[in-house]
């Protein structure tokens, strides 16, 4: 800890961090349109200091958060004034994938010249264009397919004009992205405040103590570890039946932690695509978890860990890529392998991505399934893992709001695996079009199932069907686009979490 920063000052300051994050998190919600937002809370929120090293994040999305500091990167260089905010979501200049955009605003001191950092806002707005309502379509070959791209760009009125004009809803849009530019007005008022009572210099040095302690802690953590090198292998589900091969050597020595991926699948034509701020993101999530997830979530976490991935790979893809389920689903894969590598049974690896809609309404849902048992409990069943955190649409607001009608929502009984520990279960979620639209589906874990540990059995395999009014079922896989009449349903039946330990 830096000698002027005692610990009553460091814990005060984190709790004060944690506070103005939350409460920027808690804006966005309150004042977004779209139910992708206010009700299923898909979005997150950062302070970020001059140097754009993270000095806090809420508890909201783990891909958005482990990536948002190359967001912030990516318009460090520029000229910044009072009042004068950023835009972007390309996945090659800090984005994730082009639904999830950020918006970034500079913080400056009263005096208006004092840079004191950043406040940062991702969310992932309903649709962003595409020719496939809700920007999410299964068989995207290049960035253009997915929605309108958006590099670093100051954003203005006028912006924001061009912008929602080429998406559905541009209302809804316009009103998503001011509750983002809201939710950054309270980040930056706090860390105001902050300055104004204790100094820039001193906040400047506070929270650079608070880098260190986090660091400290990580280390600590590391150090408790057996050193050595692990290895763990896995396979995400290509659209068209291939299986793409990823590759872990994890080793840990004293204090520091690699994770090397060399030897994964080359770039995938589809669109299964990592950028590599997606793929450390990931790393990050299971460094949280091989730790301590109460360490402060700032930069500081970061600095013991190194992760080397070849560029042109699937986890280092370069533009112009497709990358829609790289975000939800490959950044799921990366953080499973770095878990099973240190001995975790599997979770359900798969956000279960539906996107339903025509030209008047866009309705986008990650779906819960099963998450891994451990060596001391049984998994949580029906629970969103991994990469993902968000909620799911209540019914009452989904009824409400779409054209749409839920048939059955429950859990998956028995699909869990079994084990001493038996793995979450899945569940299933099945709804009826009450309009002619369109829908796109993204999921994992349909061909290979997730693996139990220590003689646990593996979850059950998930489902993705279309029942016809007719009564025809089809299972259209893991990744698929098509179209839905009145009184057709479709229907998830998500992966169950893997065993932990043989059944007594």
């Amino acid at each position: 800890m830096s000698d002027t920063v005692d610990a009553v000052t460091l814990q005060v300051t984190v709790g004060a961090l944690r506070a103005a994050c939350q409460e920027m998190g808690a804006v966005l919600v309150r004042a977004a349109h779209s139910a992708n937002i206010k009700e299923r809370r898909d979005c997150s929120t950062a302070l970020f200091d001059p140097a754009g090293q993270m000095v806090m994040q809420a508890e909201h999305i783990p891909v958005h958060l482990g990536a948002m500091p190359a967001s912030v990167a990516a318009v460090l260089g520029e000229a910044h004034a009072p009042g004068v905010s950023w835009i972007l979501n390309d996945p090659f200049a800090g984005g994730t994938h082009l639904p999830d955009i950020t918006v970034l605003t500079p913080v400056f001191a009263e005096d208006e010249r004092t840079l004191l950092g950043f406040a940062a806002t991702r969310a992932h707005h309903a649709d962003v264009g595409a020719r496939e309502p809700g920007s999410m379509p299964a068989d995207s070959t290049t960035l253009a397919e997915e929605g309108v791209v958006i590099p670093p760009t100051r954003l203005t009125a006028a912006l924001v004009d061009e912008l929602v004009a080429q998406m559905r809803q541009p209302a809804q849009r316009r009103a998503d992205l001011d509750a983002q530019l809201a939710a950054n007005v309270t980040g930056a008022r706090r860390l105001r405040e902050l300055a104004a009572r204790v100094g820039a210099a001193r906040l400047q040095a506070i929270t650079d103590a608070v880098q260190d302690y986090a660091e400290r802690r990580t280390r600590a953590c590391l150090e408790a570890l057996a050193d050595g090198e692990r290895t763990a292998t896995d396979v995400l589900e290509g659209r068209t039946g291939e299986d793409l091969e990823l590759r872990l050597a994890a080793t840990v020595r004293g204090d520091e932690l690699t994770l090397d991926f060399t030897g994964s699948s080359a770039q995938d034509p589809g669109n299964l695509n990592c950028p590599l701020a997606v793929t450390v993101s990931a790393c990050l999530l299971a460094l949280r978890v091989l730790t301590d997830p109460d360490i402060p979530p700032c930069a500081g976490v970061l600095r013991p860990l190194t992760v080397t991935v070849p560029p042109g790979t699937l986890l280092n893809a370069a533009a112009p890529a497709a990358v829609a389920a790289g975000n939800v689903e490959t950044s799921s894969r990366v953080a499973d392998l770095v878990l099973e590598a240190f001995g975790h049974a599997l979770g359900q690896g798969t956000m279960n991505s539906l996107t339903l809609g025509d030209d008047t309404f866009t309705y986008y849902e990650t779906v819960g399934g099963g998450q891994g048992a451990s060596a001391t409990a049984d998994g949580p069943s029906g629970v969103h893992v991994a990469m993902s955190n968000t909620r799911n649409t209540p019914v009452e607001a989904l009824e409400l709001e779409f054209p749409l009608r839920v048939t059955e929502y429950a859990l998956r009984g028995g699909s869990g695996g079994a084990g001493a520990h038996r793995g979450g279960d899945g569940v299933v979620r099945e709804i009826e079009a009450l309009a002619e639209l369109r829908f796109s589906v993204i999921g994992e874990r349909r061909r290979h199932a997730p693996r139990g540990a220590g003689g646990g059995a593996d979850g059950a395999r998930g489902r993705t069907l279309v029942i016809r009014a007719d009564g025809t079922v089809e299972d259209v896989g893991g990744k698929a686009t098509g179209t839905l009449r009145p009184g057709d349903r479709l229907r998830q039946e998500t992966p169950g979490g893997g065993g932990y330990g043989p059944v007594p």
